[in-house]
C-alpha cells in the first residue's frame, strides 16, 4: 500500500482548520513541499508545540509527502520568536533535506499565499492554490498524522489550545468528539461568569457560547472570553446590523484596502470596494463584489484597520457566498505585482493584540499532558472539506480504538473517521456518532 492510500484510509485532513483530505494533494506533483509552522492566531500555540513535542515525526511526515509528489524541495516556515519549537525543528532537520525557514511575527504569515511567497518568492496565480506554482503546503500536525499513517495509526486525538479567560492556559491532546467544556475545565475553567468561545482564533475563527461543541480535526483551538468582550460584542452582532451600520457609516477611506495582506501581495482585493456593494442593492452590486474575490477572510480589516469599525471582511464573505450561489468565476487581472509598501504595512502579532485587547491573556499555553479521558465523546460525521461520511457502525455495536465508524460516499472527497477509543456506539444521527466508553 502506498503512502497516499495509506493517508486516505487514516483520515488525515488539513489539521491547521482548513479540512482539505491530505491524500488528495498527496497524488499530486509538486517540487516543494512547506510545513505551515507559522500559527499568526493570537493566543493559540498548538503548532509552536507540535514543532516542540514531535519534530522528528513531522520531518518524518514532511519526507514522505516529498516521495509521495517528487519534490527535491522540504521546508519548514516557523516563526523565530518560538526559539524551543525552532531549535527543536532545526535538530530533527539535520541529515535531512529538509530546511528551515524562519519568519517575522506577522499577521497572517500563515495564510498559503503570504506562506508560499515569503519560502519561495512565487506568487499563487488569482484564484489558484499552491499547486499550481508547484507547491504542496500542509500544517505541521497534518505532517505527524502522515507519519502517523505510514505507520497504520489513524487520526483519533487532536491537539489544540485552551486560552483567554481561563485559569491555566494550556495546549493539550484530546480524543475526537470530546466537548470544549471539558477542555476548558482541564484549563481550570473559566474565569468570566457568561464565556464566549472564539473557536479557532480570535480573527478567523467561529464565535459561539455552545460549550458543549466537540472536537474536531481541525480544531486548532478555543479563545474563551468574556460576552461582554468589545470583540466578541461586534462578532456576535447579526449581519443585517452589521450591513446597515456598513451601508451608512462607511466613507471610503480605503484604509481596509491598503492595510489588506493580500492587496499588498498584489491582488485585486479591495474590501472598500466591496463595501459600496451593501448601498448599491438593485445594480452594481456584482461589479463590486468581484473585488472579495481573493479575500483570504483574515479579518484584519474589520478588527485592525477600519477606524469606524465596520465590518469589511464580512461584507466580503457575503460577497463571495453571492457569488459561489451564482457561479461567477474570478474573471478579473491575473498579473500579480507586490505592493512596493507591502513590508512597511505588515501587522506585528503584538500590535494586533492591544488593538484587540488580548494583550492581559498572552501566556505561553504549553501543552501539559492534561489527562482528558472523556466516557462519553460526540463524534462528528463531518469533519473535512468535502462531504460528510457516512456511519458505518449502528447503535449498540462494539468498537475498538481506531477502527473506522465513518465512511466517505463513494467518488465524493472527504476522509474517513475513527473512534478514538474502544466503547459502544450509543447514538447515530445524519451528523454524528455518541461513543460510551
Amino acid at each position: 500500500m502506498n503512502i497516499v492510500e495509506q493517508v486516505r484510509q487514516a483520515g488525515v485532513v488539513g489539521a491547521g482548520g482548513g479540512g482539505f483530505p491530505t491524500h488528495v494533494k498527496l497524488a499530486a506533483q509538486a517540487d516543494t513541499v512547506i510545513a505551515n509552522g507559522a500559527e499568526c492566531e493570537p493566543l493559540l500555540h498548538k503548532d509552536a508545540a507540535v514543532m516542540e513535542r514531535q519534530a522528528v515525526e513531522m520531518v518524518r511526515g514532511i519526507q514522505l509527502a516529498m516521495q509521495a509528489v517528487g519534490a527535491k524541495s522540504g521546508v519548514v516556515g516557523i516563526k523565530e520568536k518560538n526559539k524551543q519549537a525552532v531549535a527543536a525543528v532545526t535538530a530533527a532537520c539535520q541529515g535531512t533535506t529538509v530546511k528551515v525557514k524562519l519568519l517575522g511575527d506577522y499577521y497572517p504569515a500563515g495564510d498559503e499565499y503570504d506562506l508560499v511567497h515569503e519560502v519561495t518568492g512565487r506568487l499563487i496565480p488569482p484564484g489558484g492554490i499552491p499547486l499550481n506554482v508547484g507547491v504542496v503546503v500542509c500544517n505541521v500536525e497534518t505532517f505527524v498524522n502522515i507519519a502517523a499513517a505510514a505507520e497504520g495509526r489513524p487520526v483519533t486525538h487532536k491537539t489544540l489550545t485552551i486560552a483567554g479567560a481561563v485559569r491555566h492556559p494550556m495546549t493539550l491532546t484530546v480524543p475526537l468528539g470530546t466537548s470544549l467544556r471539558e477542555c476548558i475545565a482541564a484549563a481550570g475553567g473559566a474565569t468570566v461568569a457568561d464565556p464566549v468561545l472564539a473557536i479557532g482564533g480570535m480573527m478567523m475563527g467561529e464565535t459561539t457560547d455552545d460549550l458543549d461543541r466537540p472536537v474536531g480535526k481541525t480544531t486548532g483551538g478555543a479563545i474563551v472570553l468574556a460576552r461582554d468582550h468589545h470583540v466578541i460584542e461586534r462578532k456576535l452582532k447579526p449581519a443585517a446590523q452589521q450591513n446597515a451600520i456598513g451601508k451608512s457609516a462607511c466613507d471610503q477611506c480605503r484604509y481596509c484596502t491598503e492595510l489588506c495582506p493580500r492587496y499588498l501581495l498584489g491582488y485585486a482585493v479591495e474590501p472598500h470596494q466591496v463595501m459600496r456593494s451593501l448601498a448599491f442593492t438593485q445594480t452594481g452590486a456584482a461589479h463590486f463584489n468581484e473585488w472579495a474575490a481573493m479575500c483570504c477572510a483574515c479579518g484584519l480589516c474589520t478588527l485592525y484597520a477600519c477606524p469606524e469599525e465596520l465590518f469589511p471582511k464580512e461584507a466580503c464573505d457575503q460577497s463571495k457566498a453571492e457569488m459561489k450561489k451564482a457561479n461567477v468565476k474570478w474573471s478579473g487581472p491575473t498579473t500579480v505585482k507586490v505592493h512596493p509598501m507591502r513590508d512597511g504595512r505588515r501587522l506585528p502579532i503584538k500590535s494586533l493584540m492591544k488593538k484587540l485587547n488580548l494583550t492581559q491573556y498572552d501566556n505561553a499555553a504549553h501543552w501539559q499532558d492534561a489527562g482528558v479521558t472523556p466516557t462519553r465523546v460526540r463524534v462528528p460525521l463531518k469533519q473535512s472539506a468535502g462531504t460528510a461520511c457516512i456511519a458505518a457502525v449502528k447503535v449498540g455495536d462494539r468498537v475498538t480504538a481506531g477502527q473506522a465508524i465513518g465512511s466517505v460516499p463513494e467518488k465524493a472527497l472527504g476522509a474517513v473517521i475513527h473512534a478514538p477509543f474502544a466503547g459502544t456506539v450509543s447514538e447515530v444521527t445524519a451528523t454524528h456518532i455518541v461513543l460510551n466508553r
